[in-house]
């Protein structure tokens, strides 16, 4: 029935008392289900229902199909870059945690290649104390100087170092409890701050149920709200999940774009829907594509020379 009105009649429906036909400013009692139908008053309403019952269910499927559509349209839009570029060489960030240090002093994230080169003083001398890249503020000299200096930065709300705390909860570091309740609440602050690794981070705990209730529903809402804002690690647990529901299509969609942000994981992924028949061989192609295209935006000689020197400045 409701495929086969017009406009017009659709507009007549929603402005007029379904019931009696009466309108105007009196027409205030909506149905409670699909919002769309308007009755002068309770009695009205009641009386409608059993007629309504039809098109209540054919409007509460649109308006769910269309939310849908316009919800996937968010999802699958390619999301900004994350992290940027590094302060010091203007270089892409690398993705990977061990390709970026975050210092506690400044609080800026510089890539490892920067972090790791030798510092100079300004008469081209080389410094032997250690201190940050960018502010050459010394380093700390010890683990509680440096937990004080993250205190500090959660102070002054910065995301980062307020997901970092929540960490020092969950693991029981740094002399902080373990406390999943804690990590939980400084983990929702950072996220509303814009730490996207806080999101994922929750998304984590409620799908393994790691002190809360297991909750797919709600893990999948916070790997959504990471994937979108550009955490390619969100987007890979998207994919998996998707993946495991046989939704394979979808998992595919999550896989590529975690590719283009560097996710070496769903690369191999790809590979292996490839082997199986899950994804064309242009699929594959234009995964290998997508990620040589973001290893020729992070590489650097800095970096690679910090990657063999020490394993720990792996950036990709």
């Amino acid at each position: 029935m409701l495929q086969n009105m017009s406009t017009t009649d659709k507009d007549i429906v929603v402005s007029v008392c379904a019931n009696c036909g009466k309108e105007g400013t009196n027409v205030t009692n909506i149905c409670n289900k699909c919002k769309m139908v308007k009755y002068c008053n309770a009695s009205c309403k009641k009386k409608h229902r059993h007629k309504h019952k039809k098109d209540c269910e054919e409007y509460c499927r649109l308006a769910v199909e269309h939310a849908a559509k316009l919800h996937d349209i968010e999802l699958f839009k390619p999301p900004p870059s994350l992290y940027g570029d590094c302060p010091i060489c203007f270089q892409l960030l690398p993705t990977l945690d061990s390709g970026r240090r975050y210092t506690t002093c400044c609080g800026k994230t510089i890539c490892s290649g920067c972090n790791y080169a030798p510092r100079y003083d300004n008469q081209g001398n080389k410094v032997r104390e250690k201190k940050c890249a960018f502010c050459r503020t010394p380093l700390p000299k010890s683990n509680k100087e440096a937990v004080d200096r993250l205190q500090k930065r959660v102070e002054d709300n910065d995301p980062i170092a307020i997901y970092n705390r929540g960490n020092y909860y969950r693991k029981g570091e740094n002399g902080y409890p373990k406390d999943n309740k804690k990590a939980l609440e400084l983990w929702d602050r950072a996220g509303e701050l814009g730490s996207t690794a806080a999101y994922n981070a929750i998304g984590y705990l409620y799908e393994y149920g790691e002190g809360v209730e297991v909750d797919e529903k709600k893990a999948v809402h916070y790997f959504e709200l990471a994937a979108m804002q550009g955490d390619s690690t969100a987007r890979y647990n998207l994919g998996e999940m998707e993946e495991k529901a046989g939704n394979m299509e979808r998992a595919l969609k999550h896989y590529m774009i975690a590719v283009k942000d560097g996710n070496n994981d769903s690369l191999q992924i790809i590979q292996q829907l490839y082997s199986n028949g899950h994804a064309s061989r242009e699929d594959y192609k234009r995964a290998l594509q997508s990620y040589q295209e973001y290893l020729g935006e992070i590489k650097s000689a800095q970096r690679d020379k910090a990657a063999a020197a020490d394993d720990q400045y792996r950036y990709y």
